[in-house]
C-alpha cells in the first residue's frame, strides 16, 4: 500500500550537527533515522544529536526468516511446498548522553516515549507503528514499520544513568520486508475522441485503458492499490500472466455507473474498497466486487502483463495503479 507520510517535526534538543553515513552491519555506509507515530523524525547516526547508534550491536537488517512447509519424498528427503516469511526483530543499541544529568534524562525520556508510543492504541482502536529508515549515500532509501518490544532500560552498571547510558532496543516488525517510500505509479486515462467525419466527440461503450507491462522492481510480490475515476459502469482488472481477475460493478451496491470525476479506491491487501463520497474514510463498497470469483491479485517481481477495461468509459475515465516496492534487506 502507498505510504502516507506524517508531517515531519524536529525532535527536542537535538544539538544540531550534520548526519554523515556510518558503516552499519549487513548494510554498509548509510544514514539511519526513526520516525515515531506522531511524525517526528529522530536521527540515529548523528553523534551531535545527543544520542547515536552503537553500530557493533545492530542486527536484523538482512533477509527475512522463513518457515518451511515440506512433504516427505518417498525416495528420501523432502520437497518444499510453501515458504512463509516470518516477522523480524531488529536490535538497535543507542547511546544517549548529555552535558549534565537533566539534559541527559530529558533526552532519555523523549527517546523512550518516541519508541514506546508505537504500542499505544489510538482513538480508532489501532496501534500506529514507527518507521526505521536506512538512506544510502546515493539518495535511495528503504524503510520498515516497527513496534517497540523491549530494551529501553539502560545498562544498570555503576555510574550509568547520570550523564549517559545505553539502551539495547528490540524492534518487532510484523511485515519483514523493507519498502521503498517512493511509490511506483501507473496512470492510464481516456482522452476525448472524435470522428474524421464529424466534429462532435464520441464515447465507446468499452475501453482498454491499460493493456501494458508493469515492472515490479521488488524482491517479492507487491499488492497494489487501484483508483478508478469515472465515467465508468463496469471495471475489470486482469493479470494476463496468471489469468486472475476481479471486476468492480457500482450497480451492485445500488449506485449505478460512476459519473465523471467520481472515484473508487481498491486496496488489494488487506482487501478494502472505498467510494470517495466526502466522508473521512469513504463509503464501504467491498460488495461491488464480483465475489466469490474475484481475485485481488498482486504483482510478481519483474514484468507483469496487466490490463484494466472500463465499460461505459468516456473522456476523463482513468485508472491509477500505485505500489511501494518491497525488499528483503535494508
Amino acid at each position: 500500500m502507498p505510504l502516507i507520510a506524517a508531517p515531519v517535526t524536529t525532535p527536542p534538543d537535538t544539538g544540531g550537527g550534520t548526519t554523515t553515513p556510518v558503516p552499519l552491519p549487513e548494510v554498509g555506509y548509510a544514514v539511519a533515522t526513526y520516525t515515531d507515530p506522531t511524525g517526528t523524525v529522530w536521527p540515529l547516526t548523528d553523534e551531535d544529536a545527543g544520542w547515536f547508534t552503537l553500530v557493533e550491536g545492530v542486527s536484523g537488517l538482512g533477509a527475512a526468516g522463513y518457515t518451511m512447509t515440506t512433504d516427505a519424498h518417498p525416495r528420501g528427503g523432502a520437497r518444499l511446498r510453501y515458504a512463509q516469511p516470518q516477522p523480524r526483530s531488529i536490535v538497535w543499541p543507542l547511546y544517549v548522553y548529555g552535558d549534565d544529568h537533566m539534559q541527559f534524562i530529558t533526552r532519555w525520556r523523549a527517546l523512550a516515549t518516541a519508541f514506546t508510543r508505537t504500542l499505544r492504541v489510538g482513538p480508532d482502536g489501532e496501534r500506529t507503528p514507527g518507521w526505521l529508515e536506512i538512506a544510502r549515500p546515493d539518495g535511495t532509501r528503504r524503510r520498515i514499520a516497527v513496534y517497540y518490544q523491549e530494551g529501553f532500560d539502560g545498562r544498570g552498571a555503576q555510574g550509568s544513568g547520570v550523564v549517559s547510558d545505553a539502551a539495547v532496543i528490540t524492534l518487532w516488525c510484523e511485515d519483514p520486508y523493507w519498502i521503498d517510500p517512493d511509490p511506483v505509479v501507473v496512470h492510464r486515462e481516456q482522452s476525448a475522441t472524435g470522428s474524421f467525419f464529424t466534429p462532435y466527440p464520441t464515447v465507446s461503450s468499452s475501453q482498454v485503458l491499460g493493456a501494458t507491462t508493469v515492472t515490479n522492481p521488488s524482491d517479492t510480490v507487491v499488492w497494489p492499490t487501484w483508483t478508478i475515476t469515472g465515467p465508468a459502469s463496469l471495471i475489470t482488472f486482469t493479470h494476463q500472466g496468471t489469468g486472475q481477475a476481479f471486476t468492480l460493478d457500482p450497480s451492485a451496491v445500488g449506485h449505478g455507473a460512476l459519473l465523471a470525476g467520481e472515484t473508487v479506491t481498491v486496496r488489494t491487501d488487506p482487501p478494502r474498497v472505498r467510494y470517495q463520497d466526502g466522508s473521512p474514510d469513504g463509503s464501504n463498497w467491498v460488495g461491488a466486487l464480483d465475489w466469490p470469483s474475484a481475485v485481488l491479485w498482486g504483482l510478481a517481481p519483474g514484468d507483469n502483463a496487466v490490463s484494466f477495461t472500463l465499460a461505459g468509459s468516456g473522456p476523463g475515465s482513468a485508472v491509477d495503479l500505485v505500489f511501494n516496492p518491497r525488499y528483503e534487506t535494508a
